[in-house]
């Protein structure tokens, strides 16, 4: 998979890209991540990516000249995508549907955000990673690129492990928050591992992983359910009441 970044701070992510599961498939082959710097396609003396906005008011905007020209030189995997707060939500489903394909790009932000020709003629779409404003799009673009490559087949190994994980679809149900894991010690100070995920019976410790989702789901993200339980989840959730009833 080819991802390209278009940063005017490209050193914001050399560390992070070389590090962890995404620095493991950048040196296998798996992914191959191209970083940009606009700058370097500014006509003028100052290398200027940015100028004060038509209309008055705070801060600066970038310029669409050097963005246009970095992605017109680069002729960048799409889609290229816009990191902007006022974009659609970044979520798991949309990391699923980026990693089928064979590339994206990103275009990072900074001061008031860009051009609006920009976002109109040069970019395919936009992302938020959520309600809150960064100061630039650098971060995003590594949650981005995190959550996509992640999903790359081979890129972890054991490719059941990004099935079963928070925001997954789930058979049956939609997206479902991911069940509480546990490792050894058995007993670590005055808490103990649940019964059932030591009981060997692997058919009760799915049901009982699937139980603990439901639940956690209502607890804490009702907001991607869509009405009360089934009366299938309610037999499930009954199998393995909270608290002491689940060890």
């Amino acid at each position: 998979m080819r991802i390209d970044v278009f940063t005017i701070f490209p050193e914001y992510l050399a560390g992070p890209l070389d590090v962890s599961l995404v620095g493991k498939a950048r040196a296998g082959g798996l992914l191959d991540v191209r970083v940009h710097d606009p700058r370097a396609y500014a006509t003028d003396v100052h290398h200027s990516v940015d100028d004060a906005p038509f209309g008055g008011g705070a801060g600066m905007v970038m310029m669409p000249e050097p963005l246009f020209a970095a992605v017109e030189a680069v002729q960048p995997a799409r889609p290229l995508l816009l990191l902007s707060a006022s974009g659609p939500r970044f979520d798991q489903a949309r990391a699923h549907e980026l990693a089928a394909g064979a590339g994206f790009s990103l275009l990072c932000g900074r001061y008031e955000g860009v051009d609006q020709r920009v976002a109109d003629h040069c970019c395919d779409g936009e992302l938020s990673v959520g309600d809150y404003v960064l100061a630039g799009g650098e971060a995003a673009a590594l949650v981005v690129i995190e959550a996509v490559t992640r999903l790359v087949p081979g890129v972890m190994g054991n490719d059941a492990s990004s099935a079963e994980e928070s925001f997954s679809p789930t058979p049956g149900a939609g997206p479902l928050v991911e069940y509480p894991q546990y490792t050894r010690p058995a007993r670590f100070r005055d808490w103990e591992v649940p019964d059932v995920l030591r009981s060997g019976d692997h058919a009760r410790v799915e049901r009982w992983r699937k139980a603990q989702s439901l639940r956690r789901t209502r607890e804490r993200r009702p907001d991607l359910l869509h009405g009360p339980p089934t009366p299938e989840e309610e037999r499930l959730l009954g199998e393995f009441p909270p608290e002491g009833g689940s060890r």
